[in-house]
């Protein structure tokens, strides 16, 4: 029945008011109202994961019926490569949380793929006699075995994503470390002067750390390549056509182009756990643990310009002060900072989630999912502005040559190297004079005649005492 502001339809539990020009039908519209959470939409790319699930089960379904009802089926994958290429994403208007263990998800898409289909077959939307929301899209599918693996597909092409962004910025730290590898600093442990290192050996330190991240993400997001599609409800394909249940992963393989995609040995454990999930989720949390102490470093080198440490030097991206003039942030490793705690609050939602699963299904997939995707997607988008407009534009001034220059040589610590020469003691000593005195460790040495003496002449102390040596006894081991 036509209403005035919309279209009014009735189920079970009794009638409701469509908006009208909607795509979407009555479980839909029951969805919106019971969940106005975040008012956040469904991520564009979980959308198309769900329309590549649906046509790869109309196309399933099409040969499992043997052709039969296939009058339908062409336009049932027209929509749902529709909703592929992007269109009529807004009718995907639930909101991601909710409860029902993203039923409401799944029909959302099940009745826009039915009414775009209906209305190119020039019929009125919703007219299930034809084509069935439950019954033809749907068919031989449940909530319980979609969602898993629409998800399962979305996050495994934003981890390909991801990785790729990472690999950019892990050969643009290495780029860094070549360039920087002759500059001499001094090394800092507990905030401390500890002994020389040189920028170049951090910042290779800062690549080896994103690489093993790299080999980390890629191994844990292969298990999302086994899906559990077929299991309908609870992982005993109840009301699916073994024919269907054959073809359907091939057909899924071909659509998304994941030729790893493979059926769940048992469907049953495939709909019951989501350790994928949290595996994948811990890998993102401890690379953002790193990625968040690479940041801190940076801050802290860049501090300044007058009263930190003034060690590198970022590129002024905008105005870092409303009030103080001429004042430049360091935002991009700020970001990094801010994307790490959402990522590691994230990580715990996920593990809650997770936990919270009982017998044959995780109902707090919805939350779960939401939180994963938020996760992959930050990543993937702060590394790559990290990556181009901060790391690889790190440039050394000379006013940053200088000071570098002058921590190492002023510093006491410099006499580490000494000890196994003189003792560890004496050496503390003349650190302890070398900074009352405000002289340099080489200056004051070279005023001992007995320490030149015993370290067999001036060229020997030198040697000694030579920062950039110091940062090679490791090397060529």
């Amino acid at each position: 029945m036509a209403a005035k502001h919309g279209k009014t339809l009735e189920d079970s539990l009794g009638r409701v008011i469509i908006p009208p020009g909607a795509y979407y039908g009555i479980s839909t519209q029951r969805a919106v109202k019971n969940f106005p959470i975040t008012n956040y939409q469904l991520h564009p790319d979980l959308i198309v994961a769900l329309a590549k699930v649906k046509k790869a089960a109309a196309m399933a379904n099409r040969e499992a019926l043997e052709l039969k009802q296939s009058g339908i089926f062409p336009h049932i994958l027209d929509a749902c490569d529709a909703i592929i290429d992007g269109y009529y994403h807004e009718w995907f208007v639930v909101d991601p949380i909710q409860g029902g263990a993203g039923t409401s998800i799944n029909m959302n898409a099940n009745e826009v793929i039915a009414n775009i289909a209906l209305v190119a077959m020039g019929y009125e939307k919703c007219t299930d006699a034809i084509i069935s929301p439950y019954d033809h899209i749907n068919m031989s599918q449940s909530t319980n075995d979609v969602i898993p693996t629409a998800a399962r597909v979305c996050i495994r092409k934003l981890l390909d994503e991801l990785l790729e962004s990472m690999t950019t910025m892990c050969e643009i730290f290495r780029e860094k470390s070549v360039e920087f590898d002759s500059v001499v600093k001094m090394g800092r442990t507990h905030l401390q002067d500890a002994v020389p290192i040189r920028l170049g050996q951090e910042f290779d330190a800062y690549r080896r750390v994103i690489q093993r991240d790299i080999e980390r993400i890629s191994k844990t997001g292969n298990y999302l390549y086994e899906v559990n599609l077929g299991a309908t409800a609870v992982g005993t394909a109840l009301n699916a056509n073994p024919t269907y249940i054959k073809e359907v992963i091939a057909h899924l393989r071909e659509i998304t182009g994941f030729e790893q995609l493979r059926r769940a040995e048992s469907l049953v454990d495939g709909t019951q756990n989501t350790d994928c999930f949290t595996e994948v989720s811990a890998a993102l949390k401890i690379c953002m643990v790193n990625m968040s102490k690479i940041a801190n470093d940076l801050r802290m080198m860049t501090s300044g310009p007058a009263c930190g440490f003034g060690e590198i030097t970022l590129e002024k991206l905008q105005p870092g002060s409303s009030i103080m003039p001429d004042k430049a942030n360091p935002i991009l490793p700020e970001l990094i900072n801010q994307v790490a705690f959402q990522v590691i609050g994230n990580d715990l939602t996920i593990s809650l989630a997770s936990e919270a699963g009982q017998f044959e299904l995780n109902v707090m997939q919805p939350v779960l999912i939401y939180n994963l995707i938020q996760s992959v997607s930050m990543m993937k988008n702060a590394f790559r502005v990290f990556g181009e407009r901060c790391v690889k534009r790190i440039t050394l001034s000379e006013a940053n040559r200088r000071r570098i220059k002058a921590y190492v040589e002023q510093s006491p610590a410099i006499c580490t190297a000494l000890a196994p020469y003189i003792g560890y003691e004496r050496s503390a000593a003349i650190a302890k004079v070398a900074r009352e005195e405000e002289m340099t460790i080489l200056e004051l040495c070279l005023k001992d005649e007995g320490i030149i003496s015993r370290l067999g002449g001036e060229e020997n102390l030198r040697k000694i005492l030579d920062p950039d040596t110091m940062t090679r006894m490791g090397e060529n081991l």
